[in-house]
């Protein structure tokens, strides 16, 4: 079977990143992005995925946490989209809700080529340490319009910002787990009356 993997870099004024994936991996995670937070819950992704996930970051933080986080985003889609190749034989569709606690986050995905994001997410404060929670969407919008999928993702449950915001991205590591799998009764085939995707 062609490895699903790929390497993407993208270097502007404002950040210069590499990531790093596989698809079919085991769940190996390593991160450098100078966002703790963040480098948490990318692990969710590569842990719940079983994906090996490599990031590394270089951003302009003493601004603040925005153009890494985007630019991240931006790269994963990217990575993915090439990790993917034509998407023969794909399930294409994945969904999961996960608790933490109080906490209940669902996230349904559709690797359809179409970027399209909703994002029904509500946190009862700003920041998480010294986390912007504004950034979540950010990051999510940038990996949705460079992966070009469709990505709903709705906290149902939750008080605790931390617990909501782990909820999510392990969610939709379990979605994508779910949505790249090969189905094995249709390895030769898109899934798609279209015949694209």
């Amino acid at each position: 079977m062609k490895a699903r993997s790929a390497t993407i870099a993208r270097n502007t004024l404002e950040t210069q990143i590499e990531v790093s994936i596989n698809l079919d991996g085991s769940g190996r995670f390593y991160s450098e992005t100078g966002i703790g937070f963040l480098d948490h819950m990318m692990e969710q992704i590569a842990r719940h995925g079983l994906f090996d996930l490599d990031i590394k970051a270089n951003g302009d933080l003493h601004i603040d946490a925005h153009h890494t986080v985007e630019d991240i985003g931006i790269t994963i889609g990217q990575a993915l989209k090439q990790a993917l190749g034509d998407k023969k034989g794909v399930v294409r569709y994945g969904h999961a809700y996960v608790p933490l606690d109080e906490a209940l986050s669902r996230v349904v995905l559709d690797l359809s080529g179409r970027p399209g994001l909703e994002f029904d997410v509500t946190f009862n404060r700003d920041k998480i340490g010294e986390f912007d929670v504004d950034l979540f969407y950010e990051f999510f919008q940038g990996l949705v319009n460079h992966a070009a999928i469709t990505l709903h993702i709705d906290n149902l449950k939750g008080r605790n910002a931390h617990h909501i915001a782990e909820t999510i991205f392990k969610a939709f590591g379990r979605a994508l787990r779910m949505a790249v799998a090969l189905d094995q009764r249709a390895l030769e085939q898109l899934p798609s009356t279209k015949g694209a995707l």
